[in-house]
């Protein structure tokens, strides 16, 4: 059984036979496993039981029944999803040895089964299997007016094989290159299932000027099998040939399994003593031929044809006489299209007005909803579906009486858009990658594919697919970098690429930690950055990991580590080290404490400043901008000097001169002083510190100490290191296909440090994302970028890294396209030449890309010069060139570039050198083939006549008709350097004869003769009789018609009808003769007969009828009924049923009714209180069956009294009373009505 939406293999189930008491065993085989298969006994579903036996083993299904007894003797089915395979059950009487006989052989059939069977303990088991038909089809001949050459073959494949499907088509009549279609079945289009398993190549040979058109299934499975279809068309002409695919599975060593060869045929296990029985003789074309196309796979199961699609090919090649419909004026379109969510209406037209119709779906009646609605407007019903969903694809019927219609509509699926595309990403080696687009529709099915590979969840599970509403995910929990390529998502309406490029994790120090030199109870900070924030790390002193407290501080803020170190004691001077976790790093630096010992000094001691104490130069100090600055300086001196801190040329901040003066014994001032840039006096030394130094900060600083015994100074050198600045926008150049080359500029400023090298990213312009595409710095000044996606709008910009760290980032790049050229153009040749002008003919690139195509140059160079001199001014669209004003004589080399936004492709050259100079050449028609017989064509169709000719310079041409000049009013002529074509916009009978056309160069010609017969419909036959009549027959004669359309009587149409009805039936059909004889006639009714002729254009409009009808007389004696004597049947009226006395509510109608006998029929006279009611238009009086009825419309009060029915007729009369009272709303309890009075 096929899943839904595959083709049935039907196949025989004559001869399930099964002797009562034994068992008998069905099984059914389904494409793929896991599929819920339901069995049915006689339409009802069977529950498993003792008696019946379910079992399911992959996608093997059996049913089994026990004890087999005449009840089992019914229709059984078997179904999965949408498939229903019916078959049956014969149940045997138990045959005792002495009936048994032995069975007779069987018939030779043309095309039966092999039907295996196994004896095993009495038990015989029968097995049926798909075969194919033994019926060879010989070879279709090659049409001799169509469009192929060759057409392609049916085919044999197995799966995973390769096959390629060739259609070759003649190319010498056609103007230009012919389309050529592939399908599958009746709709599917081949040309967007180009891929993977698929691809469509054509070529063109010059020499036989033959098209050749291939169709390659690559890698072959089940689902390919079936029915294909080629169509190729031109301008005027159309052509298709079909043709199949069979697709076997691989073959298994050992034994054939004969159930795998038909991964799709029904086997059916019957275990009985019994033989089976040959199945009658059948004619099946017969059956066919009359059956609607809805029941031949009943047919086809019930009397095994396992070739159905065979047969039904053949079915179409033999004459089938349609009935016209009598219910339908118009039945629906065989098929129907409409998109995904819109409303479409399906319409016919009936006969009767008001008749009802029955809507089916899928043979289910359905019902009116919100969704479904029916319309009758006059003759047309109307079924509208709203909001059409893939449900809705089926198969529907519209049913009148006896009648149907069918039809079936295909939903299409609009194209799934990507409304947000995917994003370059980069990570690092084990880091989770997600990539996010978003589609137009939800639940959208998308295919992920990598490097053009595509993607499954079978993979070791690395991949996740995730759908959230619109949004689509691909999911990489452990990045490798294997991982690394181009990601592509796919819809049928989009396509979107993504790069992914995964790094090895590598760790850089944009700081690392300096030695340090403090004094007792000061702080000491060890800092260093790194480039990854998430990167942990431990301190060790001395090789010990520092365990922090409430001196000791360990901090983590972002890529800065920080270790500090309060109140420093000399057990703190060690080495510290900083390692991160996960990398081979080791930061150390030194921490030194600096003891201050106090010497006796004399009274009288100089100032001196004491600056070689901290064990560095003290010209110049170096600083990280935003670092803190601190500078001890130690000094001495008896009496206490004045310390004078100066700036060359710049003042320090919060001062307004260029110096400031702090007293030694002063340190009130010193706390005083605030700022970022300030001095702090201590009893033995003065600390300058600068808070977050800045560019500003930089130059020289001197201190000055003066005493009255002398003074003393020193110059410090104070340099501020920072990162570099941005560098400009990079700019782009040399843009190719992926790739382009990125130049730059070094930052105005180094940050004081040389640049180390630089960094650079992109993205694509819509995106946020910037991607790096480099680890190692770059030292050069120029980088070629690679693996670019062509037609995608990307942005680059630059990083300086100097040692201090990476710069921000540089403005972006101007947004650039990488494209490259197209390849050169194709088939370049020379198609004309005369004294001045070269015609020229090229085919588009065979590589465009993403950049278009602007136009091709065309340009020519003399032979023996180097010079290409432009053709045409500018670009041309077109894939021809006429180039004009050339010197007769010269000799020239041509060529031609594609062009596009990225510039010129290579150029396709002539090899040879074209010597301009008309050629002569001798006359000469191409007369296509169907040309070369009589042209037939319809009265009222266009004429268009093509004819091909060559000849140079260019000829005289002359249209001739039976040695006569064309009329230009009634026919048209058009010609050209290459042909001549005829047109006629509607034919007529006088277009009828011998054309001849002459082609004229100088003394040279050629002519053609083309033979048009244009045809009608005949007229009707002439001079019909009826000739004799005897028995149940009736002879006719008539003569030919007078007007046979201008084409030979093929034959007549003679049809009968009964005088009663007049509805005509057709008794002959394609009758040669001018007499017949209509047989098995009615006896004892007349008939009118009538006779069509016809011809290649059809019936005649009218018929010949028959003046008089043709009486068949009954055979055998005549009866004569006995004389009787007439009784007399006359009664006087007489009431059966009397007036009964009424009371009613006014206002509402009231009746009252009596029965009534009497022959004849009598009249009916109503009266109310003695007054005829006759003429009043508020009673109406009725009578039907004797039964009589007078009504009162609405009565009031005043309605009320006596009413009398008289009958009368001529044998007496009668009469009868009764009494109405009329109340109004308040009825009066006291009232009783009186008893009605009845008067003979």
């Amino acid at each position: 059984i096929p899943l839904p939406g595959e083709i049935f293999h039907t196949f025989n189930r004559e001869g399930n036979h099964v002797t009562a008491g034994n068992t008998a065993v069905f099984e059914a085989e389904t494409e793929k496993s896991g599929i819920k298969v339901k069995w049915q006994r006689a339409g009802t579903e069977i529950t498993e039981s003792e008696k019946y036996v379910i079992k399911t083993e992959g996608n093997k299904h059996s049913l089994t029944i026990n004890n087999v007894g005449k009840e089992d003797d019914v229709t059984y089915a078997v179904i999965a999803g949408s498939s229903k395979v019916k078959f049956e059950l014969k149940v045997k009487e138990p045959v005792t040895p002495a009936e048994a006989a032995p069975a007779p052989a069987a018939p030779e059939s043309p095309a039966p089964p092999a039907e295996s069977s196994q004896n095993t303990e009495g038990n015989r088991q029968l097995t049926l299997t798909s075969i194919s038909s033994a019926e060879t089809h010989p070879e279709e001949p090659l049409d001799p007016i169509g469009l192929f050459v060759a057409r392609p073959q049916d085919g044999e494949v197995t799966v995973g094989g390769n096959i390629t499907f060739t259609a070759k088509v003649a190319g010498e009549s056609l103007l230009k290159k012919p389309s050529v279609k592939w399908f599958k079945g009746k709709w599917m289009d081949l040309g967007s299932k180009v891929g993977k398993h698929l691809q469509l190549h054509d070529s063109y040979d010059r020499n036989t000027k033959v098209y050749t058109f291939e169709m390659e299934i690559i890698e072959a499975n089940m689902t390919f099998a079936g029915g294909y279809r080629c169509e190729v068309s031109t301008k005027d002409k159309f052509d298709s040939s079909n043709f199949s695919l069979t697709v076997n599975e691989a073959p298994v060593s050992g034994d054939l399994d004969i159930r795998a060869a038909f991964r799709q045929t029904l086997i059916l296990f019957c275990r009985g003593e019994g033989k089976s029985e040959s199945q009658s003789d059948v004619d099946v074309w017969d059956i066919l031929r009359k059956a609607p196309p809805t029941e031949y796979e009943k047919i086809a199961f019930q009397y095994g044809i396992t070739d159905l699609r065979g047969m039904l090919k053949r079915l179409k090649r033999i004459k089938k006489e349609e009935k016209k419909s009598t219910a339908f004026l118009k039945k629906l379109d065989p098929a129907y299209q409409v998109d995904k969510g819109q409303k479409i209406k399906l319409m016919v037209e009936v006969a009767n007005p008001d008749a009802d119709v029955k809507w089916l779906k899928n043979g289910q009646e359905i019902q009116v909803s919100g969704r479904y609605i029916f319309e009758a407007v006059g003759n047309k019903r109307i079924l509208t579906i709203n909001h059409c969903s893939l449900a809705d694809d089926a198969a529907y019927e519209c049913v009148v009486g006896d009648e149907k219609s069918f039809t079936e509509l295909f939903v299409k699926e609009p194209p799934i858009l990507i409304t947000h595309p995917l994003e370059d990403q980069m990570v690092m080696v084990g880091e989770r990658v997600e990539f996010e687009c978003e589609v137009s529709e939800e639940g959208a099915t998308v295919k992920w594919e990598k490097d053009g590979i595509e993607l499954t969840r079978e993979e070791t599970f690395k991949y996740r697919f995730k759908k959230d509403g619109k949004k689509q995910y691909l999911i990489i929990n452990e990045s490798t970098k294997e991982d690394s390529g181009h990601y592509t998502v796919k819809t049928n309406g989009g396509v979107s690429v993504a790069e992914l490029i995964v790094q090895e994790k590598k760790l850089e120090v944009y700081q690392s930690i300096a030695d340090l030199t403090v004094k007792a109870r000061d702080q000491a900070v060890f800092k260093c950055e790194v480039s990854d924030e998430n990167v942990k790390g431990i301190w060790l002193k001395n090789g010990k990991e520092v365990i922090p407290d409430e001196r000791i501080k360990i901090s983590h803020i972002g890529r800065i580590h920080k270790l500090t170190i309060e109140d420093v004691t000399p057990e703190d001077e060690a080495d510290y080290s900083f390692i991160p976790q996960g990398f081979a790093y080791n930061l150390s630096a030194k921490l030194q404490f600096l003891e201050v010992k106090i010497d006796f000094v004399p009274r009288e001691e100089p100032p001196k400043i004491h600056l070689d104490c901290l064990g560095q130069s003290p010209d110049t100090i170096v600083v990280v901008a935003g670092n803190k600055l601190r500078l001890d300086v130690p000094v001495s001196g008896d009496p206490t000097p004045t310390v004078i801190w100066q700036k060359t040329h710049q003042a320090v901040p919060g001062t307004t001169c260029n110096d400031f003066i702090c007293p030694f014994h002063c340190p009130q001032l010193l706390f005083e002083s605030e700022g970022r840039v300030r001095v702090e006096m201590h009893e033995d030394h003065c600390v300058f510190i600068i808070e977050g130094a800045e560019k500003e900060d930089e130059g020289v600083y001197r201190v000055i100490l003066k005493n009255p015994v002398g003074e003393d100074k020193a110059d410090i050198t104070v340099k501020v290191i920072d990162v570099p600045d941005p560098p400009e926008a990079p700019t782009i150049s040399n843009i190719g296909e992926d790739y382009c080359t990125v130049q730059w500029q070094p930052p105005k400023y180094d940050g004081g440090q040389p640049v180390l090298g630089y960094i650079l990213e992109r993205k694509k312009k819509k995106s946020y994302r910037w991607m790096r595409l480099n680890f190692d710095l770059l030292k050069e000044l120029t980088y070629e970028a690679k693996r670019m996606i062509e037609g995608v709008v990307y942005e680059m910009r630059i990083y300086a890294v100097n040692s201090i760290g990476m710069s921000r980032p540089s403005p972006a790049s101007q947004p650039f396209m990488p494209i490259a050229p197209p390849s050169e153009p194709t088939h370049f040749t020379v198609e004309d030449v005369s004294d001045s002008t070269v015609s020229l003919k090229w085919r588009p690139p065979e590589r465009i890309g993403a950049g278009g195509l602007d136009g091709y140059m065309v340009e020519y160079c003399k032979d023996g010069s180097t010079e290409w001199i432009p053709a045409l001014p500018g670009l041309t669209e077109r894939t021809s060139a006429l180039v004009k004003d050339l010197v007769t004589g010269d000799k020239l080399y041509f060529r031609i570039k594609a062009v596009n936004l990225a510039g010129e492709s290579a150029a396709a050259t002539i090899k040879e050198p074209v010597t301009v100079q008309e050629i002569l050449q001798r006359p000469k028609f191409w007369l296509p083939r169907h040309l070369r017989q009589t042209l037939v064509k319809k009265v009222g169709e266009t004429i268009n006549i093509v004819i091909p000719f060559q000849g140079k310079p260019r000829p005289k041409i002359t249209w001739l008709k039976d040695g006569q000049a064309l009329d230009s009013k009634d026919v048209g002529i058009r010609n050209s350097s290459t042909d001549t074509i005829l047109f006629i916009r509607k034919a007529e009978l006088h277009h009828s004869g011998a054309y001849e056309v002459t082609l004229q160069i100088e003394n040279m010609s050629d002519k053609v003769a083309i033979t048009i017969q244009i045809i009608d419909k005949p007229g009707p036959p002439q001079n019909i009789k009826l000739v004799d009549v005897w028995g149940f027959n009736a002879a006719l004669e008539w003569s030919p018609p007078q007007d046979d359309g201008n084409a030979q009587i093929l034959g007549y149409t003679v049809q009968k009808a009964d005088k009663k009805t007049m509805e005509w039936y057709t008794v002959f059909d394609h009758y040669r003769r001018t007499n017949c004889i209509v047989s098995d006639l009615i006896m004892g009714n007349d008939y009118f007969f009538r006779i069509f002729s016809e011809n290649l254009c059809g019936l005649s409009e009218t018929a010949a009828t028959t003046k008089n009808p043709a009486h068949i007389q009954k055979t055998g004696t005549t009866y004569k009924p006995p004389c009787y004597k007439e009784h007399d049947f006359s009664e006087a009226p007489k009431f059966t049923h009397p007036l009964v006395n009424r009371s009613v509510i006014a206002g509402y109608n009231t009746t009252l009714s009596c029965a009534v006998r009497g022959i004849p029929k009598p009249k009916i006279f109503w009266f109310k209180n003695k007054m005829d009611l006759s003429g009043d238009a508020k009673y109406r009086m009725f009578s039907k069956q004797g039964v009589l009825t007078l009504e009162i419309r609405k009565p009031t009060p005043f309605d009320g009294g006596i009413y009398t029915c008289k009958a009368v007729n001529e044998c007496g009369e009668a009469e009868i009373e009764c009494r109405l009272d009329v109340r109004g709303n308040q009825m009066n309890p006291m009232h009783k009505p009186n008893t009605a009075r009845k008067r003979d």
